[in-house]
């Protein structure tokens, strides 16, 4: 079999570096991380990495996924891409529209002729949004969730800027014969997530529970969304890529379904039984771009590889709790400096 030689881009972020975990401890893969190391805990979540990883199953490269002469040397000897580097906030989008499509349209655009120019063709797996379905009232009204033939309707800049680049990523799989997979994502949540009121909601609801630190709802509460664990994402990557000959060149929605379908108040309140903590919350206008309920039908994705979520909404906040309360030092500086090394934690996961 050939060895697994794996690229990942934006490898020390949330999702990239559960996914390098999970590579490294069960699939006996060599993983290069390309990593700008800009988010917040990142760092930590790369020293983890390290620190978990056997000699030479772990490259890292500090790098810019704008900068292509970078991007296409790390590409040159991969069999597997995944571009999870990203501007992530729509609220930052629509602040430095400019950035957020450098890096979400150009990034992954970059990603792409490296790959084809590698000469390899390898798997690449791309982490696209729902926000490329924009308000989807119509289809938020049937009961069964959003599924791939829901037309676009890009309403923000980065809403604009990852379908853009989704789009990339199909045609590029039909006009070079590229084995590549979308993934158009719904709320992800789970353990090393650093969330904060831009990003990673159901994180931050849940750090600012444990640290008495009131929140703001933007809008009413009632927004819907399908929450998935992020080892069930990572479970869902490896069912892509096992599944290559039926998953190659197509667009898949991915999340934790009507099962996992909460709104931003029932959060709020299993919280509240989870930690034994007053969540306490204001309210303010609904911010751009936002959808008042999206969900999930993750079934094209179910047929074609028999994956399905395992871990309810309960499951993931019990998680991100007991991250919390192993890593609370690292919490507690954050916004100072990264001074605090992570530690691991085996939760409901």
């Amino acid at each position: 079999m050939q060895e697994r030689r794996v690229l990942i881009f934006g490898g020390a972020g949330f999702i990239g570096s559960n996914w390098a975990d999970y590579l490294l401890e069960h699939a006996g893969a060599s993983v290069h991380i390309f990593d700008d190391l800009s988010r917040t805990g990142s760092q930590h979540n790369l020293r983890w990495l390290k620190r978990k990883a056997r000699y030479g199953s772990l490259e890292v490269t500090i790098g810019d996924v704008r900068d292509f002469a970078a991007v296409r040397e790390a590409a040159r000897c991969a069999t597997e891409i995944y571009q999870f580097a990203a501007q992530v906030a729509v609220t930052d989008s629509v602040k430095d529209p400019r950035r957020d499509m450098e890096v979400n349209l150009l990034g992954t655009f970059n990603v792409l002729e490296a790959a084809r120019l590698s000469g390899r063709r390898p798997f690449v797996l791309f982490t696209s949004t729902n926000k490329v379905y924009g308000g989807c009232a119509d289809a938020a009204a049937n009961g069964a969730g959003v599924n791939e033939t829901q037309p676009l309707d890009f309403h923000s800049p980065y809403g604009c800027s990852k379908g853009s680049a989704d789009q990339y990523v199909r045609d590029y799989a039909r006009i070079y014969d590229l084995p590549n997979v979308v993934f158009r994502m719904s709320c992800i949540a789970g353990p090393r997530q650093w969330g904060n009121e831009d990003q990673g909601w159901v994180a931050h609801f849940m750090y600012s529970a444990l640290q008495d630190v009131p929140i703001t709802i933007y809008g009413d509460g009632r927004q819907v969304r399908d929450v998935l664990h992020v080892h069930d994402l990572v479970r869902a990557f490896e069912a892509a890529r096992q599944n290559a000959e039926r998953t190659a060149g197509e667009i898949y929605n991915v999340g934790g379904g009507v099962r996992n379908a909460v709104s931003l108040l029932d959060v709020v309140q299993k919280i509240r039984r989870t930690t034994f903590r007053r969540l306490e919350y204001s309210k303010a206008e609904r911010r751009p771009g936002d959808q008042q309920i999206y969900v999930t039908d993750h079934s094209k994705l179910t047929a074609a590889t028999g994956w399905a979520p395992h871990f309810t909404v309960d499951d993931t906040l019990r998680d991100i709790e007991l991250f919390w309360h192993a890593n609370r030092e690292c919490f507690a500086v954050r916004r100072e400096q990264p001074a605090r090394e992570l530690v691991e934690v085996r939760g409901a996961a």
